[in-house]
């Protein structure tokens, strides 16, 4: 039994103590658990265990990893919990069973969506001071207290027009943005219509049968009403200075430049300029219109809405983040537009089809897309027998082709979505946690409670948990002059004196009573007993102390002399 138990480790982890072999945590090297000793101050000597404040449920799953070799996840601990424990006890996270891999690594695609949630800025918490001078690089100023006027400026007009829900100010010059592009946006499609179109006529002048000339009016073409020019000028304006303004105002020049939606911005503004140009020198060559082609960039606009509205940035990012799931949809719809396109061609030439619409496999191409994504024009289609079986199984075809990667494109937008909800709910200041302080060892007072705080073993154990302290310690008194050894011995508290140590005396300096540790070995408990000791000294006699019941000391001395010195203890 008792070999037995000297191979057997005690391990307490937050209240719950587990008992184990020594060669079992020897399985694992090079972990916290492989190089246990005494010597480590969580090793308690007096309960015979080492005290771990982590996580008991996520050890239980350790301890058994190391007895089985097998590291189970649990489901009811969050997954940065159970890889910081892991971590702290030395193990491998990549060690997870595959049974509980998908279970384990959701928490990775939870901590990405939110990385992603946060680089797009969708809370609306202020930030402080010292967050926007290290955003726009001028920390240093800050801190020495050297802030400029525009350094202090930059800031605020930056939140002005690129942050709209920063404060109500930025709030009105969003919603004066957004109407600016709602604007621009229906006076480019309106200026299309029939109706609001001005016809250009030209006076013709003709020569009629009997030889006169005559002139008759000709309509040649349409432009669009003068109204939308100067509505276009208006809204241009605003979008070049809101542009100017940004570009200053930006923290980051280089990423304001490079970013996609200001691409687009600066493309559309520049399109209405270039148009301008187009019209005062270019308006008399023959393919003139053309270029108005290039306005359609203006439509783009729309994407600056994102600035305003949380629910298209996730739609966007929803597609980022679907990028693979929609290059395979593509590229399986490009495959089967090619088979089944081929397809009905050599099928629609096997029987004698008279109106054969597929002359070519370029116009099959044509109606293989339209089959497989399900849209069906009519404009084409099979004759034959063949070619109709061809065009049943193009439909199946398409029909599971686009089926299957919607569903993840769909759970991505609702991730996305659900976790902007969460963040939105969240209070934007959470509590602080305060550092865990280390308890403060408790102070003695007096020679006694040092010498008892020596004497125990490996000096632990009394300091840390005074109730738990096993020390019987031993005194000497030793005078200036003539050397009293008083030994202690609890419960009896009988002190007798000791045969006189010249060596010891003669190295005795100082005045009053020292108390000395004689035999540190721990014998019994001494824990709130009060100690009275009353020692009177002389130089020439021999003195003899003996100690009550009640811990007061009675001393009995002859006096030779009457230069005697006096000692009081308590």
């Amino acid at each position: 039994m008792n070999m037995d138990s000297d191979h057997r480790v005690v391990l307490n982890v937050g209240g719950i103590r587990h008992e184990t072999y020594k060669a079992t945590l020897k399985k694992i090297p090079a972990t916290r658990l492989s190089r246990l000793t005494e010597a480590l101050a969580n090793y308690d000597p007096v309960l015979n265990e080492y005290f771990f404040d982590r996580h008991p449920g996520v050890f239980a799953q350790v301890l058994n990893y190391y007895r089985t070799g097998k590291l189970h996840y649990p489901t009811d601990v969050c997954g940065p919990l159970f890889e910081e424990e892991l971590e702290f006890w030395g193990l491998d996270s990549n060690q997870v069973e595959p049974c509980c891999w998908m279970t384990y690594t959701q928490h990775r695609d939870t901590q990405e969506t939110l990385a992603v949630l946060e680089r797009l800025d969708l809370d609306t918490e202020k930030p402080t001071e010292e967050e926007l001078a290290r955003k726009f690089g001028y920390e240093d100023n800050y801190f020495n207290g050297r802030v400029s006027w525009w350094q202090h400026m930059k800031p605020q007009i930056w939140s002005l027009f690129d942050e709209p829900y920063s404060s109500n100010a930025a709030k009105i010059i969003g919603v004066i943005s957004v109407f600016f592009i709602c604007v621009s946006i229906l006076s480019f499609c309106l200026k299309t219509h029939p109706d609001m179109r001005v016809p250009v006529i030209r006076n013709i002048t003709v020569r009629t049968a009997n030889g006169s000339t005559s002139w008759v009016l000709d309509k040649t073409q349409t432009n669009a009403h003068v109204a939308f020019f100067y509505i276009e000028c208006v809204c241009n304006a605003w979008f070049t200075l809101e542009i100017l303004v940004r570009f200053i105002s930006s923290p980051h020049k280089c990423e304001f430049i490079t970013s996609s939606v200001n691409i687009i911005d600066y493309i559309a503004t520049l399109s209405f300029y270039l148009d301008l140009v187009l019209q005062n020198f270019a308006s008399h060559l023959e393919n003139a219109d053309i270029l108005e082609f290039f306005s359609i960039i203006r439509i783009m606009r729309l994407f600056k809405l994102t600035r305003h509205s949380s629910g298209l940035k996730i739609l966007i990012q929803t597609f980022r983040a679907s990028a693979k799931e929609l290059t395979l949809l593509v590229f399986f719809l490009v495959l089967g537009i090619v088979i089944f396109a081929s397809l009905v061609y050599y099928a629609e030439r096997i029987q004698p089809n008279p109106h054969n619409d597929f002359n070519s496999i370029p116009l099959g191409l044509w109606w293989a897309l339209v089959t497989m994504t399900t849209v069906g024009y009519g404009d084409m289609a099979p004759k034959t027998y063949i070619g109709m079986f061809v065009g049943a199984l193009c439909a199946l075809a398409g029909v599971l082709t686009i089926a299957l990667p919607v569903p993840v494109i769909v759970s991505n937008f609702a991730m996305y979505y659900s976790h902007t909800q969460a963040r939105a709910k969240l209070p934007k200041k959470r509590r602080r946690v305060l550092p865990v302080e280390q308890p403060r060892a408790p102070r003695m007072a007096g020679p006694i409670g040092a010498s008892i705080v020596a004497m125990c073993p490996k000096n632990v154990g009394l300091h840390t948990n005074p109730a738990l302290a096993m020390c019987k310690p031993t005194f000497e008194v030793r005078p200036p002059t003539t050397t009293t050894t008083m030994t202690i011995n609890p419960p009896s508290l009988m002190a007798t004196p000791s045969s006189m140590n010249p060596s010891v005396a003669s190295g005795g300096t100082g005045q009053g009573a020292a108390l000395i540790p004689r035999d540190p070995a721990p014998v019994g408990v001494l824990v709130g007993a009060k100690l009275s000791l009353n020692v009177n000294l002389n130089n020439n006699n021999n003195n003899s102390s003996v100690v009550n019941a009640n811990g007061n000391v009675n001393n009995s001395s002859s006096n030779n002399n009457n230069n005697g010195s006096n000692s009081n203890t308590k």
